[in-house]
């Protein structure tokens, strides 16, 4: 996104805080290929006969977003941060009505970069995964943010930096020590 798009966002972002109802039909124009392109990456290993889509996923946490009173947006990356938590939330929700549908079969599997699975494979089950990271945010409230803000939110470490204000080094220490704990959950609940 260009300078220039991410001031509109923000200032758009603000306007949407302030309670103006037309913000979210110009705020769309100006996120809406980067939330597909979150959502479709979501996507790209599921099972073939998913009933949610990219799109609705993309529709869904939209409205989410902009029907959140008064939300104080602090800026672009932000709402990408908090779009990636609706994002997950949606997936999460629908995984676990799938895997209760089913009684506990054809389990949600989504790529998970950069942490080992005991088999060696990146996928990983998106109940399993909700599970612990809900474990780690009350372990290490910084390192959940930081697995949301990468792996969910798609936010490069810069970004996440800045939006954490903390260092570039801080978030990729966290990164690093919170793939391991994971990998380590991970590898406990599909032993179980």
């Amino acid at each position: 996104m260009s300078d220039r798009h991410e001031l509109d966002a923000t200032a758009i972002l603000s306007e949407l805080a302030r309670g103006d109802e037309s913000a979210a039909a110009r705020l769309l124009p100006l996120v809406y290929q980067e939330l597909r392109a979150l959502a479709h990456s979501y996507f790209e290993s599921e099972r073939s006969d998913h009933t949610l889509e990219p799109t609705a996923l993309v529709h869904e946490a939209f409205v989410r977003l902009v029907d959140q009173a008064r939300v104080e947006w602090r800026n672009r990356a932000h709402f990408f941060a908090v779009a990636a938590t609706a994002m997950r939330r949606i997936l999460t929700d629908h995984a676990r009505k799938h895997r209760a549908a089913k009684r506990g079969g054809n389990q949600q599997r989504v790529p998970l970069t950069n942490v080992p699975t005991p088999s060696g494979a990146s996928l990983v089950d998106l109940v399993d995964l909700d599970d612990a990271l809900e474990r780690l945010s009350t372990l290490d409230e910084r390192q959940y943010r930081i697995v949301e803000l990468r792996f969910f939110g798609g936010l490069p470490v810069e970004q996440v930096a800045e939006f954490l204000e903390v260092s570039k080094t801080t978030v990729e220490n966290d990164w690093r020590m919170a793939r391991a704990w994971l990998s380590a959950e991970l590898r406990k609940a599909d032993i179980t």
